[in-house]
């Protein structure tokens, strides 16, 4: 059940200039008397660099020169400026931002990086996150939030933070994942994991981590009118967790009207948002193939039926869905993963072969082509060989589907908050469960830049905590942008 048009209005919409992140920084680099003197190697502002090889509207694409020499009312757009090799940390750490938000977060970055790096060490699987659900709702309690609810979801907590105001009666829900994967970590990290084979390889530690730096934040200040609702989700891997949530009451137990989540995304740069309308990220579906023949001896196939052969056939046969089967406007991905088989040894034919795997798609619409061509393709072909084949199909996630109105806003706090949004980022394929809350309650999905990381899912993979201070601003600055004090 969605929130009335009534109650999703009352959030208001600041639609007013906004000065960019970078030319905040440009000129409080000249205004001195203004309290905000640095030097930031973060822009290359070179003392060095000659007037002439400054960017402008016209020649966006020269270095930017002396402090001294850049005029107040030129628009430097971030894009195009030359960054150093200095980490966002660093940055914040030397005082360089001065923006409000940014400075209480810039203090508090040290101690966010020691939540994540802990959560990190201690991952948790799905619906087993109870170290994880502890560490976070103690740490809700401690920060004042007004409501603190465990074991929402089974594993799932929830904290509530009103603001200085409620006038307009406006709820917004923030969500962040907190499980981890079953995976053996190979980073060699001091914060590496600890517990063998369980590792938090998608950055669920690091949306957790900056999810809590935007509740302290969030309950220290209280600049906004109406409530916030933060959801901290278990098993977002593969369990289903946002639906337990919802169905343990999420969204109308607080009156939730609108909700927001973050992905990190490697291959994106550090401080940098990506969101579209509409499609963000894929369905994801699984399904097994069970082909049933008759076992036997390696060396009288023909007195078996060959469940191998078969089963070879079906995992070439169902490839042609996604490029005979399906609208090539469409977007469609069918992987076979993975083939069990009953023997285990050189010189026995199977008596029965299981294929597990998954579908992937953008429009609904596309989901009972996959499912009637895998039955059709795999009953017959396996039928070819004198085998049998059983399809077991799974609807597991949904496509997540922006609200456009929703994802436009996103994306202008993003702006605000870095200067360096993408608003129209390409679809991916994988899956994510908040699309089960988006198709709850209005609301948008974003990606933060990761940098040059390894790939989700990777042993090596690591959340790069210079992308904190960015997300967590987003999470508050869109709390004071939407609900506005008068």
């Amino acid at each position: 059940m969605r929130a009335s048009p009534q109650r999703r209005k009352s959030c208001a919409d600041q639609n007013g200039p906004q000065e960019t992140f970078t030319e905040y920084l440009v000129a409080a680099a000249q205004l001195p008397e203004s309290g905000h003197t640095f030097s930031a190697p973060w822009l290359n502002l070179s003392s060095e660099s000659k007037q002439t090889d400054r960017p402008s509207v016209d020649n966006p694409n020269k270095q930017i020169g002396s402090r001294n020499e850049l005029p107040l009312a030129e628009k430097i757009r971030p894009p195009n400026v030359t960054y150093d090799p200095i980490s966002w940390s660093a940055f914040f750490k030397q005082g360089f931002a001065k923006m409000p938000i940014k400075n209480r977060l810039s203090d508090l970055h040290e101690e966010i990086v020691g939540w994540r790096r802990d959560i990190h060490a201690h991952p948790e699987l799905r619906f087993k996150e109870h170290r994880t659900a502890a560490l976070v709702a103690d740490k809700l309690r401690a920060f004042g939030c007004d409501e603190v609810a465990t074991d929402v979801g089974r594993t799932g907590v929830v904290g509530v933070i009103h603001g200085r105001q409620n006038t307009a009666d406006a709820v917004i829900g923030f969500r962040a994942d907190m499980d981890a994967l079953p995976l053996q970590e190979a980073t060699g990290l001091p914060h590496a994991s600890t517990y063998p084979g369980q590792m938090h390889a998608c950055g669920h530690d690091g949306h957790t981590a900056m999810l809590l730096g935007a509740a302290k934040y969030l309950a220290e200040t209280r600049n906004f009118d109406g409530t916030i609702v933060l959801v901290f989700q278990p098993a977002e891997e593969g369990g289903g967790g946002a639906r337990a949530m919802i169905k343990d009451g999420l969204m109308d137990r607080w009156n939730i009207q609108e909700v927001y989540g973050m992905h990190n995304w490697p291959g994106i740069p550090v401080g940098q948002f990506a969101v579209r309308d509409g499609p963000q990220m894929a369905a994801a579906d699984f399904f097994e193939i069970v082909v049933q023949g008759k076992g036997g001896h390696a060396a009288l196939p023909h007195q078996a039926v060959d469940t191998t052969l078969a089963a070879s056939h079906v995992v070439t046969a169902v490839q042609s869905i996604a490029s005979r089967n399906i609208d090539p406007l469409k977007t469609a991905v069918v992987s076979i993963c993975g083939i069990r088989s009953d023997s285990n040894t050189f010189n026995i034919i199977p008596d029965k072969i299981t294929l597990r795997g998954t579908a992937r798609f953008l429009d609904p619409l596309v989901q009972e082509k996959i499912i009637s061509g895998l039955s059709s393709l795999a009953e017959n072909t396996a039928k070819a060989f004198g085998a049998q084949a059983e399809v077991i199909y799974t609807r597991c996630v949904p496509p997540t589907i922006n609200t456009p109105e929703f994802a436009q806003r996103s994306a202008d706090v993003a702006h605000t908050v870095s200067g360096d949004v993408i608003r129209d980022h390409d679809p991916v394929m994988p899956g994510e469960d908040f699309a089960d809350m988006l198709a709850e309650r209005p609301g948008a999905f974003l990606f933060i830049g990761n940098g040059n990381s390894a790939e989700l899912h990777n042993p090596m993979y690591e959340f790069n905590d210079d992308a904190i201070p960015a997300g967590c601003s987003w999470f508050a600055e869109m709390a004071e942008r939407r609900m506005p004090i008068d």
